[in-house]
C-alpha cells in the first residue's frame, strides 16, 4: 500500500528537490523511516537512527542496503521539515485514502467526528504574561516560576516554547494544559479516517473543525453526522442542516433550553445505529495517541503539529486497512 501512495507522489517529490548540490535524503525513504517511527512507537528520531543502524528489516522497508550508512539525526530532521512545504502528508493521507474507496471500504454516507486535545511540547513555566518581558532566569536549566494565586488565560499569557500553544482542558474537574486541537471525521462502515483538522484551541474548535470539515466531504447527497453531547448546539445543528448533513448528536437535555435535537431526529433507526458507530472514533484517538505517540507532541508550532497528526492518522489507516484485507485462516 505504500509502494502504491509513494510511486504517485514522486512528481511532488521532484518539485522539493534542487538539481544541484549535494545529494539529500530521498524523499521516499524519508517518509519510510517515518512511519516506521509511528507504527513500532520510536520514541525519537536518533533513536529511530539507531535502528536502522542493526535492524535489517527496517533497513529492508525503508530501501537501505545491508552496508549502508545511516543518516545523522539533524540531516533527517532537516529534510523531514522540507516536507512541510509540500503538503506531502495531506497528499500520502489521500492516497491511501483512495486506496480504501478502490477496495470498497469507505462509507460515503455515514460519519462520526470528534475531538481531542494534544498536549503541546511546552511546559507550564513557559506560559507567561504577554505584557511584561521574562525575567532572566535563576537556573537556565530549570528556573524557578511561581504562578500560584495568579490568574492566567489566554488572553494575557503565552507560551515563550510554543506561541501557538493554547491553555486548555478536556472537561470539568480536569487539569488545564497547554494543547492543540486535534479532530477526527470517521467513516461508520470500517472505523477509517477520512479527514482531519488540527486547531488552536478555543470553546468552539470541535464544533468549528466539524463544519469544516463537514464542507470538504464531497458529493451532493445528504449525509450524516454522528458526535458526542458536546457538539448539541442550536448554532452547530442549524448550521449542519443548511450544509445538507443530518447531526446524529447526543442529546445533552442538561444545556440550557434543552436539547437542540428532537424527535425528528431521534426516531429514526439511523440515529441510534450512528450513536452505536460513533464510540468507535474513540479507538482512532486511543491508537493515535499510544500507538502513534501523539499523547504530547514532540514538535512545535501549529503548521508541525498538524503534519504529524496528519501522517498518524494516515498510519493507522494502512493498519485498519491491513486488518480488513488480511486473508483470514481457520484452524482445524
Amino acid at each position: 500500500m505504500v509502494d502504491a501512495a509513494l510511486k504517485v507522489l514522486s512528481p511532488a517529490f521532484g518539485r522539493l528537490y534542487s538539481a544541484y548540490g549535494r545529494p539529500s535524503i530521498p524523499p521516499e525513504k524519508l517518509l519510510r523511516a517515518l512511519l516506521l517511527q509511528v507504527l513500532y512507537t520510536v520514541r525519537s528520531e536518533r533513536m529511530l537512527m539507531e535502528q536502522l543502524e542493526y535492524n535489517l528489516l527496517f533497513r529492508w522497508f525503508v530501501g537501505l542496503n545491508m552496508d549502508e550508512g545511516v543518516w545523522v539525526p539533524t540531516v533527517f530532521t532537516k529534510n523531514r521539515d522540507r516536507l512541510l512545504e509540500g503538503d506531502i502528508a495531506e497528499k500520502f493521507f489521500a492516497q491511501v485514502l483512495s486506496q480504501a474507496q478502490a477496495a470498497n471500504l469507505l462509507s460515503d454516507e455515514h460519519f462520526t467526528v470528534d475531538g481531542t486535545l494534544i498536549e503541546a511540547w511546552a511546559s507550564q513555566k513557559s506560559f507567561q504574561r504577554k505584557d511584561r518581558p521574562a525575567p532572566p532566569p535563576d537556573d537556565p536549566g530549570n528556573p524557578t516560576v511561581d504562578f500560584h494565586g495568579e490568574k492566567r488565560s489566554n488572553e494575557t499569557h503565552e507560551s515563550r516554547t510554543d506561541p501557538d500553544a493554547r491553555l486548555a482542558r478536556k472537561s470539568g474537574g480536569q487539569e488545564s494544559k497547554l494543547a492543540f486541537c486535534g479532530n477526527v471525521m470517521m467513516e461508520n462502515r470500517h472505523g477509517l479516517v477520512v479527514d482531519t483538522e488540527l486547531l488552536l484551541c478555543s470553546g468552539t474548535a470541535e464544533r468549528d473543525a466539524a463544519m469544516i470539515m463537514a464542507e470538504r466531504v464531497e458529493g451532493t447527497e445528504r449525509i450524516t453526522l454522528g458526535a458526542d453531547k458536546g457538539y448539541d448546539t442550536k448554532d452547530f445543528v442549524q448550521e449542519m442542516r443548511g450544509m445538507n448533513v443530518t447531526p446524529h448528536v447526543t442529546q445533552n437535555d442538561k444545556r440550557p433550553g434543552g436539547s437542540a435535537i428532537d424527535g425528528r431526529t431521534t426516531r429514526h433507526p439511523g440515529y441510534q445505529v450512528s450513536q452505536r458507530k460513533r464510540k468507535r472514533i474513540e479507538e482512532v484517538f486511543g491508537w493515535i495517541k499510544t500507538v502513534g505517540m501523539l499523547r504530547k507532541t514532540r514538535h512545535r508550532g501549529l503548521e508541525k503539529v498538524r503534519w504529524i497528526f496528519v501522517f498518524t492518522a494516515t498510519a493507522y489507516n494502512l493498519v485498519r486497512m491491513r486488518n480488513l484485507t488480511a486473508p483470514s485462516f481457520q484452524t482445524s
